[in-house]
């Protein structure tokens, strides 16, 4: 019969006390250095193995406590922007709240927020102004986070001037039973909202700003 690589290393594995019975034969085997041309012994090679996982598990451990700080940070972000949603008593201060708190706290550079269930009390705040019918359709049918280099239909129009300056967005709808109102935030930098980024403190931060509006409108839905 003739040996190969898979038979020998059958054999290995099925034998594991063979090199424990000839420890001699260790010292006789020479392979390839990994980075090099020089040949080592088996021992030192799986030395250098276990130096190579070694830094990969150092280098996997850093990017977890990396993930871990910066997941600290924004818990502690969305905790005080929870508390100012809290402080704020009236449909008046609460709406400065919202974006002033998204742009200071998060950095978020551009903030727009639409609601278009009736209020609670007449008000002439601008967040209370007409939207289309087709964006109202299309907040109904945002189950999640939208995170895009554009905004649908008349939303880019919210931010004025500096519209023509921004690329990227990311919209939040604000739903009880029924999406009643949209938040976006807006960056000049393409890469601060993209399809692909996570969107859980997205959906929180909208969550709050829903829970904090709620007490403000009317639940009646209003899609006209």
């Amino acid at each position: 019969m003739q040996l190969t690589p898979e038979i020998i290393a059958s054999f290995l594995k099925e034998n594991p006390s063979f090199f424990e019975d000839k420890p001699l034969l260790l010292e006789d085997i020479a392979i390839p250095h990994p980075h090099g041309g020089r040949a080592i012994s088996l021992a030192e090679r799986q030395q250098l193995q276990l130096r190579e996982k070694n830094k990969l598990l150092e280098s996997k451990l850093r990017e977890l406590l990396q993930f871990g700080e910066e997941n600290d940070t924004i818990g502690e972000k969305v905790h005080r922007f929870s508390l100012s949603l809290l402080a704020a008593r009236t449909l008046e201060s609460l709406l400065p709240t919202i974006t002033l708190g998204l742009r200071e706290d998060f950095a978020v550079p551009h903030v727009a927020l639409r609601i278009w269930a009736p209020p609670a009390q007449i008000t002439d705040q601008a967040e209370f102004a007409d939207v289309s019918a087709d964006l109202k359709s299309f907040a109904e049918d945002l189950t999640r986070p939208y995170c895009e280099t554009h905004v649908p239909f008349e939303t880019a129009s919210w931010f004025g001037e500096s519209a023509l300056m921004l690329k990227s967005f990311a919209v939040v709808a604000l739903r009880s039973e029924y999406a009643f109102g949209l938040l976006v935030m807006a960056s000049e930098d393409a890469q601060r909202f993209y399809p692909e980024m996570g969107t859980l403190y997205l959906k929180r931060i909208g969550e709050l700003a829903t829970v904090a509006l709620m007490p403000f409108v009317s639940q009646a839905p209003d899609v006209a």
